[in-house]
């Protein structure tokens, strides 16, 4: 997921931001964001987007205020779909079921967070269920 651009002066024109925006959406999809889903995103920002422990915290803190001010997941998705190839929106989707299975539970609420994201970012059905059963099979 390493995307291009992401260094304008909007912080919502950054790529990676819009990446942890999505992957904070996953782990409130449920109305509960436990410890673990958040070690799993700053693992995962840590090491997508090669950052430092002090830059992932910045961009956790800064995209969960995003997050919590802005409805809109279009413009997020629309700004990874203009800068991540296919094969990373496959990444960010497999990242996403990663989160929501992370309690060995599928809630519906994350169900339809998934279905939702990947209609977004412009993948098949397919693609969706796919990286679902991938991170299934590793749980």
């Amino acid at each position: 997921m390493e995307g291009k651009g992401g260094t304008g002066k909007s912080p919502i024109r950054q790529p990676r931001i819009a990446a942890a925006i999505v992957m904070l959406e996953a782990a409130h999809a449920d109305e509960t964001c436990t410890r673990e889903e958040m070690d799993h995103i700053g693992a995962t920002i840590r090491t997508t987007f090669d950052m430092s422990e002090e830059g992932v915290a910045e961009i956790i803190e800064l995209a969960d205020k995003l997050r919590r001010d802005e409805v809109d997941l279009w413009q997020f998705t629309n700004l990874i779909n203009e800068n991540f190839s296919h094969s990373e929106k496959l990444q960010v989707i497999e990242t996403v079921w990663e989160i929501i299975y992370i309690d060995g539970h599928l809630a519906a609420h994350e169900d339809i967070f998934a279905h939702q994201l990947a209609n977004l970012l412009r993948l098949s059905h397919k693609e969706l269920i796919t990286a679902k059963m991938r991170v299934k099979e590793t749980r």
